[in-house]
């Protein structure tokens, strides 16, 4: 444990149904921003024009990136999603009490605390402007994880003194900060780092909210430079390369961070999501609407 596991491996590439599912998120950022018609054209006509010479041997997150830092210039914004981040924060903050409730009422509070985390992994307005919470809520406690490796990640936990939790989306980082609180009650030898996105990019989180949300006060935080929806450990700023690299283990939130991921750089990730598209679906053997947790 503690010693570098790196190994150089192509990211997940990007697939032709990739094309249509980007270019319907740039509709959304429209209806985001409250776009006017002329914005509207402007912006999604940028992002047919510019996905005509995508890339296909760069992973999604990584082809949206510029895009999103493009239309946020012709929007004129430094963060495209701030309302609805704030929003899905809102609400999520409203379940917070009853989640706490469920991992200390559980059997099995270490599966409970688990499952808050990828309910979290519902808020994800790349895939939906709106959602439901409490509905997601209930059908993730009531359904099991469709890859389950649950007692390896048990094992590691009781073993690890360093634990690496990548975030993925605001609102949903008020859930892992509650999931991190848990953790460390109940494996209290693990040092817990929580690692946030370099810039706002869609609705990722960033240390803006991370910092709102008080998480720096219950573990370490920091800002991985990455600008992409996803941790690309070639963006990565030296220091969360290091960490990256030696932490004993690391929890990955969400399909951006399984996309730049997978294959993996390292051993000892655990991906934890809700499978919410075709092509990750298919990657992972399991369907659309899944939960996941993967260690690799």
């Amino acid at each position: 444990m503690g010693q570098s596991h790196r190994r150089s491996r192509r990211s997940m590439t990007i697939q032709s149904e990739c094309i249509g599912c980007i270019t319907a998120q740039s509709k959304r950022v429209c209806e985001a921003i409250h776009a006017d018609e002329t914005l509207s054209k402007q912006i999604i006509s940028y992002v047919e024009t510019a996905l005509q010479n995508a890339d296909f041997t760069l992973s999604p997150p990584v082809i949206a990136a510029p895009l999103y830092e493009q239309m946020a210039i012709l929007a004129q914004s430094d963060d495209l999603y701030e309302e609805q981040k704030q929003h899905a924060s809102a609400q999520a903050k409203t379940y917070t009490p009853f989640l706490e409730e469920t991992i200390q009422n559980s059997d099995d509070p270490l599966i409970a605390i688990l499952k808050t985390a990828v309910v979290g992994n519902v808020i994800d307005l790349a895939a939906e402007v709106s959602f439901d919470l409490h509905e997601a809520i209930m059908s993730v406690f009531n359904i099991p994880f469709a890859h389950d490796d649950t007692e390896t990640l048990r094992a590691t936990l009781s073993q690890a003194k360093t634990l690496l939790y990548i975030g993925d989306n605001a609102g949903e980082h008020l859930f892992d900060a509650l999931a991190i609180r848990f953790l460390q009650k109940f494996y209290p030898h693990i040092h817990v780092t929580y690692l946030v996105r370099g810039k706002p990019i869609i609705n990722d989180v960033t240390m803006k909210e991370a910092q709102e949300a008080g998480i720096d006060k219950i573990c370490t935080l920091m800002d991985s430079g990455v600008p992409t929806p996803g941790f690309v450990y070639e963006l990565a700023s030296a220091e969360a390369r290091k960490l990256f690299d030696h932490a004993d283990l690391i929890i990955a939130k969400g399909m951006g961070n399984y996309e730049c991921m997978t294959p993996q750089k390292r051993r000892n990730i655990c991906f934890l999501l809700k499978v919410k598209c075709s092509v990750v679906a298919a990657s992972l053997g399991h369907e659309i609407g899944s939960i996941v947790c993967k260690i690799d």
